[in-house]
């Protein structure tokens, strides 16, 4: 078997010191991508501060439990919607894979918009790329120190802002800005800002591609999505080779690629994309701006680099509707389907109860048993109206707690004591907390345990230790034995221990005296 062959390609020009030096472009695509990425912004810094009937329209709410999610309250046990909505979108950034490469990468990622963002600070207060190149092999002094230092001032408000505005959608964005101001940051927002400004100032403005080539996972399963009719960037190596310089004559000999290296200054990653496919590339179209604008300098058909499929270079049929690609739209409208369901069905009224494990039941000297219980109601309809509470049981019972709770209630352990004076209830019996409002119900099972089952037992079963002992001298553990042997289960207990005892007595007795 012979070895793949090793190509190392030559590290770009725009690179000083590791350092890419990113040129910035005008086109379609860039102006496509500077459409969506500057909706996905707007969105990002203002739905946090949107509020709908004093609550906020999205927000990840740890303190009361709750997800508001475009207006609507959903509890922690509606999770898996959540999970159902990350399939759906899982499902989605692989349908786009499968047939438009890593569109979602260089259009819409995170990582990719705020790096643009820094780039775009660097250049307002450093120049263009030419120039923050040539400088940084000259001493950082004058007006190139406060520009470098500007630069870094920028970076840190951007990011945070961005920190303040992530932190917002998981505490109330004005109670958090108030805080701010007023100096009463609590220590878990003051973590959470401090932690995320540093880590966009990072990725943004000091790693930026090496997240994408050594901490991002997509770029990396890309190959396997991948096939001859994914519409990727792509250069068309028939048409741009052999390549000529532009003070060149042109000759039919040649091809339509000059060699300017726009297409390698341009790009983010820093990537020769004539060098062809690189796990490196994020599809941005950024080279395809720039060598379409060459193209039209120089009076050639523009599309020399452009989104097609390797099937589309070779003149060859590519269909984009292809069997892997309905799986995944398939999948993706399932994942959807099913959270839309889900939210038909959520959880409106939420409902815990717990038992007072110190005593499970109290018996009176009357006789009533009783049971205390801890119980918790939230509601996520969305008003502020009380909650009714009622308690129904198959069996005569007192019920000794509120009847209503009040919205300020809710959300915390309320006493409720629940007795019966029927003396002869037996074991474990059914109990159903019942919760309403205008606009929902719910209920919840527990049980009422009641003396007979639990203490009438074990009292009897003492009282047979203690008889075997008195009697015979067994110790604890064959007093035990003959407890779990004899298992009996009413107040029979103390004649049939009492006639057992004396036949044993009379036994060992009779047998003592005939050995002698």
């Amino acid at each position: 078997m012979e070895p793949i062959p090793v190509i190392n390609q030559p590290t770009t020009t725009t690179a000083v010191g590791g350092k890419i030096h990113v040129r910035l472009t005008q086109g379609f695509y860039q102006n496509l991508r500077r459409l969506v990425s500057g909706t996905l912004l707007f969105l990002f810094f203002g739905l946090a501060w949107v509020e709908v009937d004093g609550q906020p329209w999205l927000m990840f709410d740890f303190d009361q439990h709750r997800i508001n999610l475009f207006g609507t309250q959903f509890s922690w046990f509606d999770l898996p919607l959540m999970a159902g909505l990350m399939i759906a979108g899982t499902a989605l950034l692989f349908l786009v894979a499968v047939g438009w490469g890593r569109l979602w990468c260089g259009f819409a990622c995170p990582q990719s918009i705020w790096s643009w963002l820094f780039i775009r600070i660097e250049q307002m207060t450093e120049g263009r790329a030419s120039v923050r190149r040539k400088g940084d092999n000259q001493p950082l002094t004058g007006n190139r120190l406060t520009r470098r230092v500007l630069k870094h001032i920028l970076w840190v408000l951007l990011a945070t802002a961005t920190a303040v505005t992530f932190t917002g959608y998981f505490v109330p964005m004005r109670e958090l800005v108030m805080n701010m101001l007023t100096l009463e940051l609590s220590v878990f927002s003051t973590f959470w800002i401090i932690m995320m400004a540093a880590l966009t100032y990072v990725n943004g403005g000091l790693v930026r591609e090496k997240v994408c080539f050594h901490m991002c996972p997509y770029s990396r399963f890309q190959g396997v999505m991948f096939d001859r009719d994914t519409r990727t960037v792509t250069y068309d190596v028939a048409r741009g080779e052999p390549r000529h310089h532009k003070s060149q004559a042109a000759t039919d000999t040649k091809g339509d690629c000059i060699d300017c290296g726009l297409c390698v200054q341009v790009c983010p990653t820093g990537i020769d994309i004539r060098n062809g496919l690189q796990y490196e590339c994020i599809d941005c179209a950024a080279c395809i701006d720039a060598c379409d604008a060459v193209m039209v300098k120089t009076g050639r058909e523009t599309g020399l680099i452009g989104f097609r499929s390797e099937n589309q270079i070779v003149k060859q049929p590519s269909p984009l509707w292809r069997p892997r690609l309905l799986t995944y739209m398939l999948v993706m409208l399932s994942a959807t389907a099913a959270v839309m369901y889900g939210f038909t069905q959520r959880t409106e009224i939420l409902v815990e109860i717990r038992r007072d494990r110190q005593q499970l039941v109290q018996q009176q000297d009357d006789g009533t048993v009783c049971n205390l219980y801890r119980v918790k109601v939230e509601s996520f309809t969305g008003t502020h109206e009380a909650i009714n509470v009622a308690v129904k049981a198959d069996f005569d019972i007192k019920v000794n707690g509120q009847q209503q709770i009040a919205a300020n209630e809710m959300n915390l352990w309320l006493p409720y004591r629940i007795c019966s004076s029927d003396r002869y209830l037996k074991g474990n019996l059914p109990l159903q907390f019942n919760v309403n409002n205008s606009s929902a119900q719910e209920s919840k099972k527990t049980v009422f345990m009641t003396v007979a089952r639990r203490y009438v037992r074990r009292i009897t079963q003492r009282w047979i230790t203690h008889g075997l002992y008195q009697r015979f001298g067994f110790t604890g553990v064959e007093s035990l034995q003959v407890v779990k042997t004899y298992r009996f289960s009413s107040l029979l207990y103390r004649l049939i221990v009492d006639k057992f005892c004396h036949c044993l007595r009379t036994h060992l007795l009779t047998k003592r005296y005939n050995h002698l």
